[in-house]
């Protein structure tokens, strides 16, 4: 308690705009060797959108006050595979790449706040570095999925998801970055969400990069699913939407310095 709020003075006394916010919850990343159990869960195996990694919490470790996410090239035997299959997480005996994603799944869930994450994404082809957030209740994508960052084919998306699979997703060219910084993909960046009652905003450094109105959110049975808890995601996708990474030099990190939830005072 006492170093929360000596970091949440420091943080006052650096950004005024954060006056009014409380410190709700955060991972300084700050101790070495595996993620806090405390904090974070782990999935495993093939999970989603025909993705080539392997998930596995063997490729997560924090490490000089950062979280390392580790994407390599390694062949790693499929418990669950099974000859002529036509189910995409069993018809592969082999994955050729590994990964990791960490979520708050049943032990840190928020509804409405401030969400700032700064992290450093590899912007290699084939590579799709996320921060997201899932609705607590509910199947996908009536449960509302909230993406702060998704980076792949050279592009930078925020996006939110709701009903029945509607999308509400704006694209920036990577280059809109990099003209204005050549090793912008070399440094540090903070990914942040305002989100409250009325509006989702999602900014990069700052800058507004989406903005969802929640009275046009609803799903078909009249149920609005971002008003309720979400529960955060950090992962690195390789492959599906990411493209094709056959191309791509391994190991590849994906570094986090912090997650840092605010709520109203």
């Amino acid at each position: 308690m006492v170093a929360a709020l000596a970091l949440l003075s420091l943080l006052l006394s650096q950004k005024p705009d954060y006056r009014g916010w409380k410190l709700a919850w955060h991972d300084e990343f700050d101790h070495g060797g595996r993620p806090d159990p405390s904090n974070w869960v782990f999935e495993h195996g093939f999970v989603r959108n025909k993705e080539l990694q392997w998930y596995q919490p063997e490729n997560a470790r924090v490490e000089g006050g950062h979280l390392i996410i580790e994407g390599k090239r390694e062949h790693v035997p499929n418990p669950s595979y099974e000859a002529g299959s036509k189910d995409w997480k069993k018809e592969r005996p082999f994955a050729e790449y590994t990964s990791a994603c960490l979520e708050t799944r049943g032990l840190h869930e928020f509804q409405y706040g401030r969400f700032e994450i700064r992290a450093k994404i590899d912007a290699q082809p084939g590579l799709w570095p996320a921060i997201w957030s899932l609705g607590v209740k509910g199947s996908w994508p009536k449960n509302g999925e909230i993406d702060q960052l998704e980076y792949y084919r050279d592009t930078i998306l925020a996006n939110t998801a709701w009903g029945n699979g509607t999308w509400n997703t704006v694209r920036t060219p990577f280059k809109h970055f990099t003209d204005k910084d050549p090793a912008w993909s070399s440094k540090f960046h903070v990914w942040r969400m305002d989100w409250d009652e009325a509006f989702i905003r999602i900014y990069l450094d700052d800058e507004l990069l989406n903005e969802t109105d929640l009275s046009k959110t609803l799903n078909p049975d009249g149920t609005n699913p971002f008003h309720q808890p979400e529960f955060l995601l950090l992962n690195l996708a390789i492959g599906s939407t990411g493209g094709d990474p056959s191309a791509t030099k391994f190991p590849t990190r994906y570094e986090v310095d912090y997650v840092r939830v605010y709520q109203r005072t």
